[in-house]
């Protein structure tokens, strides 16, 4: 698992992470940026992060029976743990949760396998606010299904963690930005 660990992390600041002068979609500034879909869409980022959100399941004895997220930060992490989850014991099926309802055929706002009574684990790139993986436990639950957590890779440290187990659910990160800013700031 530490291998796991270590090799994503260091994808993650080859790829993903950022120190200077940013402006965020919220307006506010940072002294850093992290853009996980560059990790999520790398080959071996996504199979470390696929392994160590499966590992951290197993270990954790929660018996998800599905793994599903926002679109767009949780699309590829939610492919390769589902694929990735077929050379396991007890494989999880997947969904997608679309920002609004569709407008037109069925009108889901959920895509994919999703069904009452299931066991679920919220899968996060990036936690900031908690806003968008509240969206996804929100329309989980609204189909009957069991958020049991809330998986991210990275927290940045900024009230979402909070927000989340406000909620009266678990969270989980890979990382805290705090931690991938001291790495960076030391490979200088």
């Amino acid at each position: 698992m530490d291998d796991y660990r270590n090799r994503l992390q260091e994808i993650l600041l080859l790829k993903s992470f950022k120190l200077g002068d940013f402006t965020l979609s919220s307006g506010r500034k940072s002294d850093y940026y992290i853009d996980c879909r560059t990790a999520t869409m790398d080959p071996e980022g996504l199979f470390c992060i696929a392994q160590l959100f499966l590992d951290y399941l197993e270990k954790q004895k929660l018996a998800i029976d599905a793994v599903g997220g926002l679109t767009l930060g949780a699309d590829p992490i939610v492919g390769g743990m589902v694929a990735l989850s077929k050379t396991r014991p007890g494989p999880v099926q997947g969904f997608i949760v679309r920002k609004e309802a569709k407008a037109h055929g069925t009108g889901r706002q959920i895509e994919g396998n999703l069904l009452k009574g299931w066991k679920v684990a919220i899968i996060e790139d990036v936690i900031t606010t908690g806003a968008s993986a509240l969206k996804a436990v929100n329309a989980a639950r609204e189909v009957g299904a069991e958020v049991k957590v809330v998986l991210a890779v990275v927290d940045r440290e900024e009230g979402g963690r909070e927000e989340i187990a406000s909620q009266g659910l678990a969270i989980y990160s890979l990382f805290t930005a705090s931690e991938l800013k001291a790495a960076a700031r030391n490979r200088r």
